[in-house]
């Protein structure tokens, strides 16, 4: 079992879990993520990792009340645990593994939409304590959905918030904000990395290219098994099927047909979806973990 040292609403239907799990905690890098069961009968939830501290072998999560399994969460409090939580799962950040010397050399830029704001903070925060500067975008519909305003202000080299509606910060979408820093502001940027809702992070890539910025994009939003064998996280990066499971959940935005990627998502959603889809794309409609054989 693992226990919940800290529960908090951040805002509606958004949750954030501080869990006890010293194993994942000690091996955990930003970009990766979890597998949470509450009991065991009940779904496997991939979420991805946003924050970790070594020290006292802490995992934080942050769920969004979606489904069956997610609206069970809502009820949990400090001193509850959950049942499973495996992981780190799925490949780091590809800044983990660059020298900082040369990271520090960069312009970074992170654009972060809705739940993806957590996700992004602890890339940001590695970014800072290895003394990298980013600046960073965080996006939602309305001032009382923003989430991790403060935490991030804190690593993050420029904050900029944008509400699509206008009630704080700059008013409209991320990507506006995007072009407005480089066209109009003088801001120039080596690569960006965008997480998100699936629309956004189409339309970031979009903007990115237009100005000729290379982008990452974390596919995590269309992740349900977590180890490639549902078939749910299939996508084509450059032409070449892929699971953003077990090959990522990070891509390069560009390459992403992010089209095929919503409209099976879409699919997926029922029973006779996932039929079809299995008959379609038949051997390559999963892809196993890679290490058991089932992708055999």
């Amino acid at each position: 079992m693992f226990k919940i040292l800290r529960a908090e609403e951040l805002t509606t239907n958004i949750y954030l879990f501080e869990v006890e799990a010293k194993r994942v905690a000690k091996a955990c890098q930003p970009g990766q993520f979890v597998i949470v069961r509450m009991n065991e009968d009940s779904e496997r939830i991939p979420l991805t990792i946003s924050d970790y501290d070594r020290e006292k072998g802490t995992i934080t999560i942050v769920v969004q009340t979606v489904g069956a399994g997610t609206w069970m969460m809502r009820d949990l409090k400090a001193g509850d645990s959950f049942h499973d939580f495996v992981g780190p799962l799925g490949k780091p950040s590809e800044f983990v593994a660059e020298d900082p010397e040369e990271l520090k050399k960069k312009k970074i830029i992170f654009v972060a939409g809705g739940l993806g704001t957590a996700p992004v903070y602890p890339q940001v925060k590695w970014l800072h304590e290895h003394g990298v500067d980013a600046d960073v975008i965080i996006g939602a519909k309305t001032k009382d959905l923003l989430i991790y305003e403060d935490d991030m202000s804190k690593v993050a080299g420029n904050l900029y918030v944008t509400t699509d509606d206008g009630s704080y910060g700059r008013s409209g979408m991320v990507t506006q904000t995007l072009k407005d820093l480089v066209e109009k502001e003088g801001k120039s940027y080596d690569v960006c990395v965008a997480i998100g809702p699936m629309i956004m992070m189409k339309f970031v890539c979009l903007t990115t290219k237009e100005l000729n910025i290379p982008t990452i994009v974390s596919m995590n939003p269309i992740m349900v098994d977590g180890t490639g064998m549902c078939g749910a996280c299939r996508l084509t990066v450059g032409g070449e099927v892929k699971f953003a499971c077990v090959d990522g959940p990070e891509f390069d935005g560009h390459l992403v047909d992010f089209d095929q990627a919503m409209k099976r998502q879409m699919i997926y959603k029922t029973a006779e979806g996932r039929a079809l889809l299995k008959e379609q794309e038949g051997d390559t409609h999963h892809g196993g973990c890679g290490h058991c054989g089932g992708d055999k």
